[in-house]
């Protein structure tokens, strides 16, 4: 392991100065490793993980953090393996993605006892670490010109050629500060508010590595590269999937695999389907998950037309490099549904579809700076449960509309695809229980991706759940129902196998089989809106609207 490291370093930073890179990683594992309580790492059926914020269910009088606790172990015990808190740092943009300070909670959020009681859950931090706020210590140095962080960030001299630079975001690509030497023109991919760090600088990945065992000794299990794409920039490149990137998460993946084995890293690129799958390395060296951002759009994109044979297609390919890998996968989360992961795979005309459904659904697009000057969409920013279902049609009876229960069946039987393919499910909160899209939310932060972002106070919660004809009671009984099935079948290992068949066009269906090829389950969804039939095994099926059909040790004899 040390030979790897020190290989690693002599290629991101040269051969001089590596063997004492080394020895201050050495150092670094030394400390943390007796103060890091070794645990499971392996993976079963019975993992899925929760999306949520620190904030995201409150009570008056009670730390945000305490009341999540609180609310999960009441109703996700048994049922949700793990919770992804989203950054709980001290912040000033970007609802938690503009960290001021790594090592620090939010105070408005609870402490890291708090977040420490939760550890009946396995527990994922964000490593926020292609960026970090304005405000924060490391940046504000910076603007003093403090001799340590004058190469913590990338400043950019002159005008050179930066339109191969590939960008998530139509803002300024650099951001102009005063500083006591002169003004300096500063690299900020995502916001003005968000300071790419510059790995360039050795000291940045030391930094970074002693953070990331700080979250190993405080209990994460799991460690989400937040943006890790873009890491590393080189002035006349792309900036973005560069082999030093590579490098930089093959190094944090082997020192971590020195101090704590247990912690798994899951890398968040949101970019087309054959580049994010790049992050897995050669099986052994880089990310254990990886999400799966093409299943969002291309789920999506099946219900709208009723034809699952795009999304089987796919899925067909979603072969793994090696049994120390899987998926992430998700359907909705905290940002919107990227639509760049489906390009390549869907057509022009299908993404346009997407586009306008998403509005006539009320939900909003976001857009993208292009290389050659224009803008394309980029992101839907929508509730799942929207996306899916148009909320304007439940307003009257009538031809045309549709019942509460038919919205609620489509919503569950795109979830049940998503927990049926191979991976280990990642469940939003709001997913969970069934929310609709927050306008208002959109209106009060001028922000896009509010509308997916509301808290919810936990007293109305939980008479919601007792209301068994309530939208957010239904959608948790058949939303638990499914994930209780799946975590009783060693089938749905995420390092078993899968086997897509095609049945019927409206129909995806996936065979799933255990790591010992023991216990098999046949999983069947109707996507579209009529019934359907077709034969397995010389047995007639019959599937009504979006209706689920998972059968138990039935294979498929083709």
């Amino acid at each position: 392991m040390t030979e790897k490291l020190l290989d690693l370093l002599k290629f991101l930073y040269g051969g001089s100065i590596s063997a004492r890179l080394l020895e201050r990683t050495r150092q670094l594992l030394r400390e943390y490793r007796p103060r890091i309580k070794p645990q499971f790492n392996g993976l079963t059926e019975r993992d899925s993980i929760l999306i949520t914020y620190g904030d995201q269910v409150q009570s008056a009088n009670e730390k945000p953090l305490q009341t999540l606790k609180t609310f999960c172990d009441a109703h996700l015990s048994g049922m949700i393996s793990g919770i992804h808190i989203l950054p709980f740092y001290p912040w000033t943009s970007d609802d938690g993605f503009s960290v001021v300070d790594y090592r620090q909670i939010d105070l408005a959020l609870g402490t890291w006892d708090d977040v420490s009681s939760m550890q009946n859950f396995r527990l994922m931090f964000d490593g926020v670490i292609n960026h970090i706020s304005s405000k924060s210590d490391w940046f504000q140095r910076f603007l003093q010109d403090d001799p340590h962080y004058k190469d913590y960030f990338i400043t950019v001299e002159g005008e050179p050629d930066l339109s191969q630079v590939v960008r998530p975001r139509t803002l300024p690509l650099l951001t102009s500060f005063k500083t006591p030497s002169g003004e300096k023109k500063v690299w900020t991919t995502f916001s003005a508010d968000q300071i790419d760090l510059n790995f360039n600088n050795p000291e940045i990945l030391l930094e970074i590595l002693d953070i990331l065992l700080l979250y190993a000794e405080r209990g994460a299990t799991f460690i989400r590269l937040d943006a890790i794409a873009y890491l590393w920039k080189e002035i006349g490149t792309t900036c973005i999937h560069l082999p030093q990137t590579h490098a930089v998460v093959k190094f944090l993946r082997a020192a971590l695999n020195e101090a704590a084995p247990h912690v798994q890293l899951i890398t968040e690129t949101n970019v087309p389907h054959s580049d994010n799958i790049s992050y897995f390395g050669d099986g052994t060296n880089e990310a254990q998950l990886v999400y799966n951002f093409a299943l969002p759009p291309l789920t999506l994109h099946a219900f709208h037309t009723g034809d699952a044979r795009i999304l089987s297609d796919w899925a067909r390919t979603l072969t793994l490099p090696s049994d120390k890998t899987t998926f992430f996968n998700f359907l909705a989360s905290h940002d919107g549904i990227g639509l760049n992961p489906a390009r390549g795979i869907l057509s022009n005309a299908d993404f346009e579809m997407l586009v306008n459904k998403t509005l006539e659904h009320g939900g909003l697009i976001s857009y993208k700076h292009n290389a050659d000057g224009t803008q394309s969409p980029y992101e839907m920013n929508i509730n799942y449960f929207d996306a899916l279902s148009n909320p304007a049609l439940l307003k009257a009876a009538g031809a045309g509309f549709e019942t509460l229960d038919l919205q609620i069946n489509r919503f569950i039987a795109a979830q049940a695809i998503m927990l049926s393919i191979i991976g280990v499910p990642g469940i939003y909160f709001h997913s969970l229980f069934g929310s609709r899209g927050w306008i208002e939310g959109v209106k009060q932060t001028g922000r896009n991706r509010t509308i997916n972002r509301e808290k919810l106070q936990f007293d109305e919660l939980q008479n919601q759940f007792v209301d068994e004809t309530s939208l957010r009671s239904k959608v948790f009984s058949k939303f638990s129902q499914l994930l209780k099935t799946r975590s009783s079948s060693s089938a749905f290992h995420p390092h078993g196998t899968q086997v897509i068949h095609d049945l019927h066009p409206a129909v995806f269906v996936v065979e799933r089989i255990s790591p010992d090829r023991l216990s098999r389950m046949l999983c069947l969804h109707n996507v579209s809106q009529k019934a359907v039939s077709f034969s397995v095994n010389k047995n007639q099926i019959a599937l009504e609207p979006y209706q689920i059909l998972w059968l138990k040790n039935n294979p498929v004899v083709e």
